[in-house]
C-alpha cells in the first residue's frame, strides 16, 4: 500500500513511511492510493468473529505486508484490551462507550495501535531516536502518554492549550514521567496545532526524527475504524438502517467510520455533531470552507476551528458537495442545549452522559427525523469522570473515581510553559 498528499506536492510513501513522517514535506496528510470493499461474505459471517478477527481484516489492506500477519494480529490484540459496550437508552437509539481503555477515552485505540507500529519498525535501529510530538485539546494527550510510555527509543513531546483541558485530563498528561514531557501553550488547541504542523517541516529538527500521534497520522486515525464494524456486528441482527452519530472536534472520528462505509460496511448515514465551533456545519449550508478561531466550551475535546481530518472526507466524496450530503449532516449546538441534553437522557435513563455525548445525542435525535424504521448510535467517547466539574453539578450526582483515574490524582503535574513556536523549537534543540 502506498500513500499519498492531498497536497499533492510530495512522493507516496509506503504505510511505515507515512507512520514514521506523519505529515507529508508538502504538509498534506497522508491518503491510501487505493481503497478495497472487503467481500460480501466477510459481512454476512460478521457476527460469529471476533473483534479481533474484525480488525485484522479492517485493517490489513493498510498495512500490506511491511509488519508480518503474526506481528499485526499481536498488534491488534494488545490494542483491543478492553470491551466497546453499546448501550441502549431510548427505544432505537444506543450509546457506544469507547471509553473502557486505560485512559478512559476512544483514542487508547489509535495510540496503542500507533506506538506499537513504531515499536515495530523501530526495533532494529540501534541507538535511533524519534519524537513524536502532540497536539491536544483534551483526551489525545492522555492516550498518546499511556500508549507511548516506556516505548523505547521514542520521546514524546504533548503540547496542550493552558485551562482548556479538565483537571483529570491535564493530570493524565503531565504526570507520567519517563519519555513523556508536557507542554502548556498560552493558546488554544488550533495554536498547538499550527505549532506541530511547523515542527514537521522545520529544517532545523530533522536530526530529532519528528512524527504526529494526533489524527493527521495514519497509524492514529486508521484504527479508529474499528468500532464502527464492532458496532455493527453488534446490531447486525436487527435488520435495521444504522445512523451514526460522532461528536466532532479535529473529525477523526467520522472519517474513519466513511472509510469503514467505503470498504462496504452498510452505514445509512453520518452526523457530525459539533458544540459552537461550527465551520462545518457552516460549510454544510453555504458550500463555503471558513474556519474561524476555535471557541472554548464545556466540550474541549471539540474546540478545534479547523478540522484537520475534512480534507479526508472531501477526498472520498470527490469534493462533490451534492454526494456527500447524501451521506452526511453536521448539526452545532450550544453549552446550555448541551447540558439540557444531559439532564434529559439521564431522566429519560438515567445514564450519566458527559459533554460529548450529549452533543452525540442530540445530531443524532435530529437526524433521526429523516430517517423511518432507523437505529440511531451516538459515540460516548470518554468516560464522565473526565468532566465531572460539569456533569456533577449538572446532573446533582456524585461520580466514583475509576482505577484507571486514581493513579493520577495524589501525582503531582509537570509542565513547561510555552507561548509561541520559537519556545517550542528551543525546547526541541535541547
Amino acid at each position: 500500500m502506498k500513500y499519498y498528499s492531498l497536497n499533492h506536492k510530495a512522493q507516496n510513501v509506503s504505510f511505515q513511511e507515512a507512520v514514521i513522517q506523519g505529515l507529508a514535506s508538502d504538509r498534506g496528510l497522508y491518503f491510501p492510493e487505493t481503497l478495497t470493499p472487503l467481500d460480501s461474505a466477510f459481512f454476512d459471517s460478521i457476527a460469529n468473529l471476533s473483534n479481533e478477527e474484525i480488525a485484522f481484516q479492517a485493517i490489513k489492506q493498510f498495512v500490506g505486508d511491511e509488519i508480518p500477519e503474526n506481528i499485526l494480529k499481536e498488534i491488534i490484540n494488545e490494542t483491543l484490551c478492553f470491551d466497546f459496550p453499546l448501550v441502549e437508552v431510548e427505544k432505537d437509539i444506543y450509546s457506544l462507550e469507547l471509553f473502557h481503555g486505560p485512559t478512559m477515552a476512544f483514542k487508547d485505540v489509535g495510540a496503542r495501535f500507533m506506538s506499537r507500529c513504531i515499536g515495530y519498525f523501530n526495533k532494529d535501529k540501534k541507538d535511533y531516536k524519534s519524537t513524536v510530538l502532540v497536539a491536544t485539546s483534551g483526551d489525545t494527550g492522555g492516550a498518546v502518554a499511556n500508549g507511548f510510555l516506556g516505548v523505547k527509543g521514542v520521546d514524546v513531546i504533548i503540547l496542550y492549550p493552558s485551562g482548556k483541558v479538565s483537571d483529570i485530563q491535564e493530570r493524565q498528561l503531565t504526570t507520567l514521567g519517563q519519555n513523556i514531557k508536557a507542554l502548556e501553550v498560552d493558546g488554544f488547541f488550533d495554536d498547538c496545532q499550527d505549532m506541530v504542523k511547523k515542527a514537521f517541516l522545520d529544517p532545523d529538527l530533522k536530526h530529532k526524527n519528528l512524527t504526529s500521534a494526533n489524527s493527521i497520522n495514519i497509524a492514529r486515525w486508521l484504527p479508529q475504524m474499528f468500532y464502527f464494524f464492532f458496532a455493527y456486528k453488534a446490531l447486525k441482527k436487527q435488520n435495521k438502517p444504522l445512523i451514526f452519530s460522532c461528536p466532532s472536534g479535529n473529525f477523526g472520528n467520522i472519517c474513519a467510520g466513511i472509510i469503514a462505509k467505503k470498504m462496504g460496511l452498510p452505514i445509512e448515514h453520518f452526523v457530525a455533531s459539533t458544540n459552537v465551533n461550527d465551520t462545518v456545519p457552516r460549510f454544510l449550508q453555504n458550500g463555503i470552507y471558513d474556519p474561524k478561531s476555535s471557541k472554548a466550551t464545556i466540550s474541549n475535546a471539540m474546540d478545534v476551528g479547523n478540522p484537520s481530518n475534512f480534507i479526508r472526507i472531501q477526498e472520498m466524496y470527490q469534493n462533490d458537495l451534492e454526494q456527500f450530503k447524501k451521506d452526511f449532516s453536521s448539526y452545532t449546538f450550544s453549552d446550555e442545549e448541551t447540558i439540557a441534553a444531559m439532564k434529559s437522557i439521564y431522566k429519560i435513563a438515567g445514564y450519566i452522559s458527559e459533554p460529548h455525548g450529549a452533543i452525540g445525542y442530540l445530531g443524532l435525535k435530529k437526524e433521526l427525523n429523516n430517517h423511518q424504521n432507523a437505529i440511531g448510535i451516538f459515540l460516548e467517547t470518554a468516560h464522565p469522570i473526565k468532566f465531572l466539574d460539569t456533569v456533577e453539578p449538572a446532573l446533582n450526582v456524585q461520580l466514583p473515581i475509576p482505577i484507571q483515574i486514581e493513579s493520577v490524582l495524589e501525582v503531582e503535574k509537570v509542565s513547561v510553559k510555552i507561548k509561541i513556536y520559537e519556545d517550542l523549537k528551543a525546547f526541541l534543540i535541547v
